[in-house]
């Protein structure tokens, strides 16, 4: 909570939103008993106390595996800020925001946002899979916009994911992302700019990434002894020794140099960063200028290190719709009014490092009579 509310502190917004996924950690039903401690904490924080209206809506109903998410979203509106409604969906209208309200458990019988979780044909090897999104809508002096909360489907195995270009996972993503941007457009609802901010579990082309790596390198391939599936991939140079290089299984992969990954932010490697190009026409990002964002060590002493499990990537990441890119104001001198980045950098904060985005809207945005205010929102 520190870091973010540094975060906050640095770019003091009028409009604030958070959005986490996996609420509760992956064994939610030991750690939900955390989660009202937390959100408590953040309610009455003294770095939020100029926030004096809130709405936090929290999947939490873990015993209902038809509709559980475990996506939490967070919203906070400081004092200075007038004039803010939020959409009622089953009304069809809006409504002004005023006090603090905690939603959780059922978030199905909420009209102020849609819920959804992915078919499960979506994700066939998971017996089930919390992955879904929550949407809300909100309207800030004539200004209209939704937020998505999101969180798509992870890479099962590294071995798979290494043996097509894109893998089988990635498709699995642009399906369910599609399918999102379809129903936040769909006619049921007024056509509105939107943010699409989570765990997109975006990865890195591991078919060219490896190739990349380990342009020089020999491959030794390791089989089980009862069914002949690989099992391991080991790359070494061809010379030095034949020092090993990268070795890779379905949750391993140990690349011997991690300072690739964080090396001028890792940009060298953003060429493989290829999943939101099927949809350039739909959305749109800043430029990235912070480091992957997956898979952190969660050993709380190792701030900047990477786990050996898969390759780094951005998984997390702020998307909008090219209606959206027009609210942001831009600068008009060196100023930078529009930040990019994540949160944290030397602090342990789990296996994925948030992000955020800081801008202003733009005066006339939505309408003529708009007004300037700044927002926030972090992954």
């Amino acid at each position: 909570l520190f870091s973010l509310f540094q975060v906050v502190h640095a770019h003091k917004p009028h409009f604030m939103a958070l959005h986490c996924q996996e609420f509760g950690g992956k064994n939610y039903e030991a750690s939900m008993s955390h989660v009202d401690k937390f959100v408590k904490e953040l309610l009455s924080s003294d770095a939020m106390k100029d926030y004096n209206r809130a709405r936090v809506y929290l999947d939490e109903n873990y015993k209902s595996q038809e509709h559980f998410t475990a996506l939490g979203s967070f919203y906070f509106l400081h004092e200075s800020l007038k004039n803010i409604y939020q959409f009622d969906f089953k009304a069809k209208k809006y409504k002004k925001v005023t006090g603090k309200e905690i939603y959780s458990d059922t978030l199905e019988s909420t009209p102020m946002l849609e819920k959804e979780k992915f078919p499960q044909d979506y994700f066939p090897e998971c017996k089930w899979s919390r992955k879904g999104f929550i949407r809300t809508r909100w309207c800030i002096t004539d200004c209209a916009f939704d937020l998505v909360n999101i969180h798509l489907f992870h890479d099962a195995s590294n071995l798979i994911a290494w043996e097509t270009s894109p893998s089988v996972y990635s498709g699995i993503r642009h399906k369910a992302l599609g399918y999102v941007l379809d129903r936040i457009i769909d006619q049921r609802f007024e056509k509105v700019s939107y943010f699409v901010f989570g765990d997109f579990n975006f990865r890195l082309d591991a078919k060219a990434v490896v190739e990349t790596l380990c342009a020089k390198a020999t491959m030794q391939t390791i089989r089980a002894a009862d069914t002949n599936e690989v099992v391991k991939l080991i790359f070494r140079e061809s010379d030095n020794d034949r020092k090993v290089m990268l070795q890779l299984e379905k949750k391993l992969f140990d690349y011997f140099n991690q300072d690739v990954f964080r090396d001028n932010n890792g940009t060298a490697l953003l060429e493989f960063d290829r999943e939101l190009s099927v949809f350039k026409d739909r959305l749109y990002e800043l430029d990235i200028s912070f480091p992957p964002s997956y898979p952190y060590s969660e050993d709380s002493s190792q701030g900047r290190q990477y786990m050996n499990t898969r390759c780094p990537a951005w998984c997390d990441r702020i998307l909008m719709s090219h209606s959206a890119k027009e609210l942001i104001l831009k600068s008009e001198n060196d100023e930078k009014i529009v930040i990019y980045d994540h949160i944290g950098p030397n602090v342990c904060m789990g296996d994925h490092k948030p992000v955020f985005l800081s801008f202003r809207i733009a005066a006339g945005a939505g309408k003529p009579i708009a007004n300037v205010h700044k927002c926030c929102v972090v992954q």
